[in-house]
């Protein structure tokens, strides 16, 4: 270039043109400039390589962000690449949500349907399909909020009432990965069955609007409050959840917050309403044992959405509970059935049916905490004092709970819960090691001992009061007349099956 230059320049001097001297001057600076402009490109590019990092997660946090998508661990990076929900945990807790409904319809309608007479079938189907649109407008409206927002120990907030706020980014104080309105609908599931169970006790002699009346005022009472200390992120009870937990206990899907306070709650107001007409003197046999068997086969199903659901990710500990769900349901069935051929020469249907249903909510609260041997120690107990209750107990205390809601679910939960404080181990759960080493396999079972009784306590104490509150001013029981026609004309016109 430079070169060039001095001949341009010679060149120009020698002829004198002023026109070749112009030339050489342009020619100089244009490769100058060239020049300039090149070596500022490269420094920047320089800088902005230097700089890339703090742009954007680098490859490693990338790629450790995927690793705890997969693991159903924290995120690694604070902008990450995959900043909304996996999709593969969301999949699943969509899937599980749809079960859980599922277990209540057609399930539990069925299941329970087939066990009234024929002139109450349908009112029981009408129980379970008012409560499920009900409870699910009292959960948007601030049943969420109270269950899962930070609040007190005892009862979360408004924070998240008419769902505000709740979107499809995840909650992190409750899952990573799965969208918050995902999980939100989800425990919508849990809320709508837990009052739906109530009703097996006290079938064919309480009247629809008195049922709804009472449920939505128990939800109110006994099922946010219970719910949110137990699995609530400040919960009193939440030892899984909340390090600073006065009460550290554990109920993987609904031991206390579901079977307990159901079954409790069921006895007692079963013993407000008292016995149906005829009780003890006439035959109240099940009106269609297929419906039942055909109930408890879609209870079964759905229980993998309620029990491996409750990991809230598809994970080991989602797998583990799996397992422990379909090993105690088959040990419960064989226990009742056994001891039906044992004691009375032949195994029925109804037992069989009742004793898978029986392990099922007996395993519910250690399902995602104990090994699959303990699953099948949980099954086989359940089945037997689930059996002891339902047809030694009640004859003997004489109380009528229609459909054995207190001898499977109040029974089964009450048994479940305690053993999960036991059985619990971090070989099946290592996340039970975070807030709770210093107590699994030592002292769990006297904190389970504990929640236990404010299960107790509340779930009875609220129930006789709202039955007693309301009785003055709303009919809870049918006439004489109407009990006797049935509910199904009285309550909703209409009839389950119509005679030719």
């Amino acid at each position: 270039m430079f070169c060039g230059l001095i001949r341009g320049r010679s060149k120009a001097y020698k002829t004198g043109g002023r026109t070749h001297t112009m030339r050489a001057k342009l020619t100089a600076i244009s490769v100058a400039l060239a020049l300039w402009l090149g070596m500022g490109w490269i420094n920047a590019t320089r800088a902005a390589a230097t700089e890339s990092p703090s742009a954007g997660p680098t490859l490693e946090q990338r790629v450790a962000d995927l690793e705890a998508y997969v693991n159903n661990g924290a995120r690694v990076s604070a902008v990450s690449k995959v900043a909304g929900p996996g999709p593969g945990h969301n999949a699943w807790m969509m899937t599980s949500a749809a079960l859980v409904l599922f277990m209540t319809l057609p399930g539990l309608a069925l299941f329970y349907g087939g066990l009234v007479r024929r002139k109450n079938v349908l009112s029981i189907l009408g129980q379970c399909l008012g409560l499920a649109g009900g409870v699910s407008a009292l959960w948007w409206v601030c049943g969420y909020s109270l269950t899962f927002a930070p609040g007190s120990p005892v009862l979360g907030s408004l924070r998240y009432a008419f769902l505000n706020g709740v979107s499809a980014r995840p909650n992190t104080d409750y899952a990573q990965w799965v969208s918050q309105n995902v999980f939100a609908i989800y425990q919508m599931m849990f809320a709508i069955i837990t009052p739906a169970l109530i009703i097996g006790a006290v079938a064919e002699r309480i009247r629809f609007s008195a049922i709804m009346f009472f449920s939505i005022a128990w939800m109110m009472l006994v099922y946010f409050p219970l719910a949110h200390m137990i699995w609530g992120v400040d919960g009193l009870m939440n030892g899984m959840g909340n390090p600073h937990a006065r009460i550290k206990a554990i109920d993987f899907a609904g031991g206390m917050v579901v079977h307990m306070s159901s079954g409790w709650s069921a006895l007692v107001l079963c013993l407000i309403l008292g016995k149906r007409l005829g009780f003890g003197r006439e035959i109240m046999a099940p009106h269609n044992m297929v419906l039942c068997m055909v109930g408890t086969g879609m209870l079964w199903v759905g229980w993998y959405g309620f029990n491996a659901g409750s990991a809230v990710a598809a994970d080991v500990v989602s797998a583990n509970a799996f397992v422990n769900t379909t090993l105690a349901a088959v040990m419960g069935l064989m226990a009742w059935g056994q001891l039906e051929r044992i004691l009375k020469g032949r195994p029925s249907v109804l037992g069989m049916c009742s004793g898978a249903v029986a392990g099922l909510a007996t395993v519910t609260p250690a399902s995602g905490f104990v090994t699959a041997n303990s699953a099948v120690l949980i099954g086989l107990v359940a089945g037997t004092a689930s059996y002891a209750a339902c047809s030694k107990l009640k004859a003997k205390f004489g109380y009528d709970d229609s459909l054995d809601t207190f001898g499977v679910h109040a029974v089964g939960g009450t048994i479940g819960t305690f053993l999960t404080g036991l059985l619990a181990t971090t070989e099946a759960n290592p996340n039970l090691a975070t807030n709770l080493g210093d107590v699994v396999g030592q002292s769990l079972w006297r904190h389970e001992l504990l929640a236990m009784a404010i299960t107790l306590v509340l779930s009875v104490g609220a129930t006789a009061a709202i039955a007693f509150a309301l009785k003055p001013w709303l009919e809870l029981r049918p006439s004489r007349e109407i009990e006797d026609q049935g509910l199904d004309i009285n309550d909703h016109g209409e009839e389950g099956y119509i005679l030719e």
